[in-house]
């Protein structure tokens, strides 16, 4: 039969059916969700360290509990970041060479500290301006070795993120944050590690020790610099000005946490494939969505209970960051979420919100890693290959 229109029953029914997802078809796209996800989350047992985990969590509680000594757990975070990055570039061999190394490490992120703590407080445009230029200085430094692309993604890292606080102090009159003090933290971090590694020298009767992160790439040997490689080292650029734009120009309420997630998200290098971006993407987006229930602990108290929630707190960010040394290597995006979760937690505790900020938490964190992904579709576009195999 046909209606007043002249479609059949039958005709209907057909375009119903060619409209609707059939069963089969939903069976075979829960099987590639579930596939995609062992992916995402596939483990690698060989890749867990806990030992490296414990280490730092050991030299992490001496910066924890000399700023719960003298009152300012603002320049923890600094304290934090120049231990950890000194580990990481921490090259290994003998100890003079190791020693030398760090040094210079620290003193070129001590400069990078003062740069970042020191322009708090400047036009937008300047903060936009100096996030650009020292991106763009770590992609290029891929001419000089991936051991040295390394070592620049590592204070790329830091001066993005420390650009973001200096912001966020310079906002509200409460706590106090000193640019000599930042520094004098950071490079105290990096000091503690070579006393670390002093101690380890000493007990070991002295001799070479390997890499304490082996599976960081230790080529130093230098090479063209291509133009796909300049090209994604301005796209990288480009989206660091984009998130500090709209976190420092716009002024908006939290928005330091675009920059942030940002860094944490993009790829840093054209070789990466399409599913680390997505381990990075994945974890940026899971970390934040932690850091953000983890603020909301102290948003109704007050007093005694306070100051309690807050340093269990610090203590439950230190912990994520030991987690995400001993996982690195495990889960490259349970990493990625350690590392976001810790770093947004230790960010925002100086100045707490209320439940009402946390949507702008989640909204700005979304932002930033928008902006990462369209980082990786350009980047995608730029390789001319999608891969799939890290």
């Amino acid at each position: 039969m046909r209606d007043r229109s002249g479609i059949s029953g039958d005709q209907t029914s057909e375009a119903a059916m060619a409209g609707s997802t059939t069963p089969k078809e939903t069976s075979a796209i829960r099987q590639e969700t579930a596939r995609e996800l062992s992916k995402v989350f596939g483990l690698n047992a060989a890749g867990l360290n806990w030992p490296r985990a414990i280490l730092f969590l050991d030299a992490a509680l001496v910066p924890l509990m000399v700023f719960w000594a003298i009152g300012h757990e603002q320049y923890l975070l600094s304290a934090l970041f120049g231990l950890l990055l000194a580990a990481l570039d921490d090259p290994g061999g003998s100890y003079g060479h190791r020693a030398a190394r760090v040094a210079v490490f620290a003193a070129a992120g001590a400069g990078l500290t003062a740069w970042a703590f020191g322009i708090g407080g400047a036009a937008w445009g300047w903060l936009v301006l100096s996030g650009v230029a020292v991106t763009l200085a770590a992609g290029l430094a891929v001419a000089f070795g991936t051991r040295r692309f390394v070592t620049a993604l590592l204070l790329n890292i830091w001066f993005i993120v420390a650009l973001a606080l200096s912001f966020q102090f310079h906002q509200h009159t409460r706590p106090t944050s000193h640019v000599w003090a930042q520094v004098l933290a950071w490079s105290g971090g990096a000091a503690l590690w070579l006393a670390v590694t002093f101690a380890g020298w000493l007990i070991r009767g002295r001799e070479d020790r390997p890499q304490p992160v082996a599976e960081l790439p230790g080529d130093t040997a230098r090479q063209p610099l291509t133009g796909p490689m300049a090209a994604f080292a301005l796209i990288r650029a480009a989206a660091v000005a984009a998130a500090c734009a709209l976190a420092f120009g716009l002024d908006l309420s939290y928005g330091y946490w675009i920059p942030i997630a940002t860094v944490i998200a993009m790829k840093p290098s054209l070789e990466q494939t399409t599913l680390i971006a997505a381990q990075r993407l994945t974890g940026a987006l899971l970390g934040a969505a932690a850091a953000s229930l983890l603020i909301l602990l102290p948003a109704a108290v007050t007093g005694t209970e306070l100051f309690a929630v807050t340093r269990g707190l610090e203590v439950v960010a230190l912990v994520l960051l030991a987690h995400a040394v001993a996982i690195r290597f495990w889960n490259y995006a349970l990493y990625c979420a350690a590392v976001a979760a810790g770093v947004l937690t230790l960010a925002s505790l100086p100045h707490r919100g209320d439940y009402a900020v946390e949507g702008y938490r989640v909204l700005w964190t979304a932002c930033g890693v928008a902006i990462g992904l369209g980082l990786m579709l350009l980047a995608s576009r730029l390789a001319g290959h999608d891969g799939e195999k890290p």
